[in-house]
C-alpha cells in the first residue's frame, strides 16, 4: 500500500473524495511530505499533507509556507 493509500485509509477516504489544501483551502492535488523522505521523513500519514499545486510549489521554490509553518497546520 502506497502512502497516498494509507492516508486515505487512515482518516477513511474514499478514492473519489477531495482532499483540500492546509494553506488556502483549494483543491488539493499532492499530498507533500511535511519533512522530506530525502531528510529522513517517512511515509506516515503524520508526515503528510494535503496542498494544492500553487501552494505546493510555493513550499518547493520559495519555502512559503516553511516546514515549520507545515507543522503546525498539520496539528491544527
Amino acid at each position: 500500500m502506497n502512502y497516498k493509500e494509507k492516508y486515505f485509509k487512515h482518516y477513511k477516504l474514499e478514492k473519489c473524495d477531495v482532499l483540500f489544501c492546509a494553506v488556502c483551502g483549494k483543491v488539493a492535488v499532492n499530498l507533500h511530505h511535511i519533512i522530506y523522505k530525502s531528510q529522513g521523513g517517512t511515509d506516515d500519514v503524520t508526515n503528510l499533507i494535503p496542498l494544492c499545486s500553487q501552494c505546493h510549489d510555493s513550499h518547493h521554490t520559495r519555502n512559503i509556507p516553511n516546514t515549520e509553518e507545515l507543522k503546525k497546520l498539520k496539528k491544527s
